[in-house]
């Protein structure tokens, strides 16, 4: 069997095939939730290249600066009541002609482009620390230095309520803006916090919580350079990508990263070598396996059980040299908190492994 670790030789194999694009609008967007029974918005081989736009459902927050038409145009035009039950924008469905249920499907993100200089935090009611500060919630807009890869909040402003309507427009013209985090400059790494595959699940599946079909990962390191695996459960996959952010920090502790609208371009590759049980990132350094539950120990424990399988079927390590390896080489973190179902990522240094034949 083919290991996952060949898949840099598999670069210099799999050729680019055909480029499509997918553009963000009514008809191609569904909004809040997974769905095996959607019809595609798109069909591909494996191999071919896709440019897709992925838009923040948070560009209500600062109207003026983070729409432009096609986005108002979503947001005027898909209707609140089909908005449900999550509250991500998801473009897509993209069908893989002949993906089946075991094959895994692998991602290559090649390059996320900033489709406006604008991205809005929000610390929201779902937060981490939501009752620490009056359960009230702020937003703070950040602008993009483009040359230095950094942003810089623009101004602050507390909103009104709860932020619970998908879709929100603030009207921040109207409320009283604050200056905040002079002279802080965040790093940039844009990334997809929501993208997967369509589970094999009746009716909607919402696209808050992650779970073995991808979905609200919202890890950073999910950017451009770095390879997805994601266990297909359906005829076709029916990939969709959506929760685009251009910065973030491990926990999103407050409830949201810097959202951001981006392109996207990645070549999807279909995979019938290898298998895995849960979503797998390959960065140019790591391994890194992810883990999921209500419970961040137990979202603990599955991360943990899943490395122990990444290194005994796939580095064929016995399950005692992996247990070790494991306590004195990979790094666990805590991905997020404020998703419904936490999570938690370990990696591991790819660097360290013998070259395997």
């Amino acid at each position: 069997m083919a290991l996952i670790c060949h898949s840099a030789e598999r670069r210099s194999e799999t050729l680019p095939g055909a480029l499509h694009s997918l553009r963000a609008s009514p008809e191609t967007v569904h909004w809040g939730y997974f769905d095996p029974a959607l019809a595609p918005a798109l069909t591909i081989r494996s191999g071919d290249l896709v440019q897709v736009q992925a838009v923040t459902h948070h560009a209500g927050d600062a109207p003026d600066l983070m729409m432009d038409d096609s986005i108002a145009r979503i947001f005027r035009e898909v209707p609140e009541a089909d908005r449900t039950p999550g509250v991500h924008i998801m473009t897509g469905p993209i069908a893989i002609g002949d993906a089946r249920p075991g094959d895994m499907l692998e991602v290559r993100y090649l390059r996320m482009t900033p489709r406006s200089r604008y991205g809005s935090n929000l610390a929201a009611n779902w937060g981490y620390l939501y009752k620490e500060f009056d359960e009230r919630e702020r937003v703070t807009i950040y602008e993009l230095d483009e040359n230095a890869h950094t942003a810089s909040a623009v101004y602050a402003y507390d909103f009104p309520g709860k932020y619970v309507v998908p879709g929100t427009i603030t009207r921040c013209p109207e409320c009283d803006r604050e200056k905040a985090l002079e002279g802080i400059r965040v790093p940039v790494r844009p990334h997809l916090g929501t993208a997967g595959v369509a589970p094999d699940s009746p009716g909607r599946t919402s696209t808050i919580p992650p779970g073995r079909h991808g979905g609200n990962i919202d890890n950073w390191r999910i950017g451009a350079g770095a390879t997805m695996y994601y266990p297909v459960q359906v005829d076709g996959a029916l990939f969709s990508v959506g929760d685009p952010h251009i910065s973030q920090g491990d926990g999103e502790i407050s409830g949201t990263a810097i959202e951001a609208s981006l392109d996207v371009l990645m070549q999807i590759v279909l995979r019938r070598d290898f298998t895995f049980n849960s979503p797998l990132l390959e960065t140019p350094k790591h391994w890194i396996v992810h883990g999921f539950h209500e419970d961040l120990n137990q979202a603990m424990r599955n991360a943990s059980v899943d490395m122990l399988d990444l290194l005994t079927n796939h580095r064929r390590l016995s399950r005692n040299d992996a247990y070790s390896l494991m306590s004195v080489a990979a790094d666990f973190g805590v991905t997020q908190v404020v998703d419904g179902r936490q999570g938690v990522h370990v990696r591991i240094d790819r660097g360290i492994f013998p070259r395997m034949t």
